[in-house]
């Protein structure tokens, strides 16, 4: 059961910069409505995250920031320009890193690069600089002869990442970034980015599923549910908006529920599997406590127990009422946006 919407900073601090501002926006594909109402803005130099299922509408709200598709409803202004009615000139200040691998397999990196900075006209002498540079920035300086197909998929990832800085943008788009990426590879693209951020003064607005990438790499997370955010703070912020100091995980042998209704400071119990629970509490030592002298005296067995603090699980299941890992995951086009009444 989904909870009031938390929004504990959605409005910007008096005198910092909006780098993108979206406001009261609305994308509607015939009867279905696949954006509500969504209003947000990103300040200059943060990584502003959009968290949620795939269908959640992340993609959609890109697409539009981003100028693939109009708004139905509402306004978009990023680096000052409504992309409206400057879709020009909202282009050529941001950078756009599709879900998708797009890069040309047969041809080399540094053909991959120099075509995409010729699209954006930036002058030959210039454009020999920045891939120069943006190689050395994702580690691919030694592999710009390469052909693309030969590259592993971490890599290729890189490539897309330096082909969308090629032009010097001022706001990087990434849709789902690591998707498809091993652990090692993932962790790598999150050092790379925000590092990027940090030496390149860049903005940057991603859309994810992954908790872990959220948590990590996001000054702010937007969660979207059903094309409607739910909730919008830092990943701190948003932890402690969740009854609950403590979640303690516990598995029995067997599942059971005669315990549930005797545990006390418990703000809700979450079955994950047979006999597999996750309790939010006030108190995570006491709750410890109490599942050992429960588990004693109804002749359970406990097979382990464990305590931590509440998760951007639980902060998503709180304000959706489900786990976001329970959600499926399915590939989705960037660039293709659903025919008029087709689910996206």
């Amino acid at each position: 059961m989904s909870t009031q919407a938390f929004y504990p900073d959605q409005n910007l601090i008096a005198g910092t910069a909006a780098a993108i501002e979206v406001s009261h926006a609305v994308k509607r594909y015939g009867d279905f409505e696949a954006v509500k109402d969504v209003s947000f803005a990103v300040q200059e130099g943060e990584i502003f995250g959009l968290l949620g299922p795939n269908g959640a509408g992340k993609s959609t709200l890109i697409r539009m920031m981003t100028t693939l598709i109009p708004l139905t409803g509402g306004n978009a202004v990023v680096a000052g320009h409504d992309v409206a009615k400057e879709p020009d000139a909202v282009r050529r200040v941001i950078g756009v890193i599709p879900q998708a691998l797009t890069s040309d397999p047969d041809l080399t990196v540094e053909e991959n690069l120099s075509i995409y900075a010729k699209l954006y006209s930036v002058p030959k002498a210039e454009r020999e600089k920045n891939i120069a540079s943006v190689l050395e920035a994702v580690d691919l300086t030694k592999w710009r002869g390469a052909q693309t197909k030969t590259l592993s998929g971490g890599m290729r990832r890189r490539l897309e990442i330096a082909r969308g800085l090629v032009h010097n943008p001022h706001i990087f788009f990434l849709d789902e970034p690591t998707t498809g990426l091993d652990p090692v590879s993932r962790i790598a693209v999150w050092e790379m980015l925000d590092n990027l951020r940090r030496t390149r003064n860049l903005t940057m607005l991603l859309t994810t599923h992954y908790m872990e990438e959220a948590d990590k790499l996001c000054d702010r997370i937007a969660i979207v549910d059903h094309g409607t955010l739910v909730a919008l703070g830092t990943p701190i912020e948003l932890k402690h908006s969740v009854p609950g100091a403590n979640v303690v995980e516990v598995h029995f042998d067997r599942e059971t529920s005669e315990w549930k209704e005797r545990l006390e400071g418990v703000t809700s119990v979450q079955a994950e599997s047979a006999g597999f629970y996750r309790v939010l509490t006030s108190s995570g030592s006491r709750t410890t406590m109490q599942l050992v002298e429960l588990a004693a005296s109804l002749g359970e067995t406990l097979t382990s127990l464990s305590v931590q603090n509440t998760t951007l699980d639980d902060v998503f299941v709180h304000y959706t009422g489900r786990q976001l890992r329970d959600e499926q995951v399915k590939p989705a086009a960037f660039t293709m946006p659903p025919r008029p009444g087709e689910r996206p």
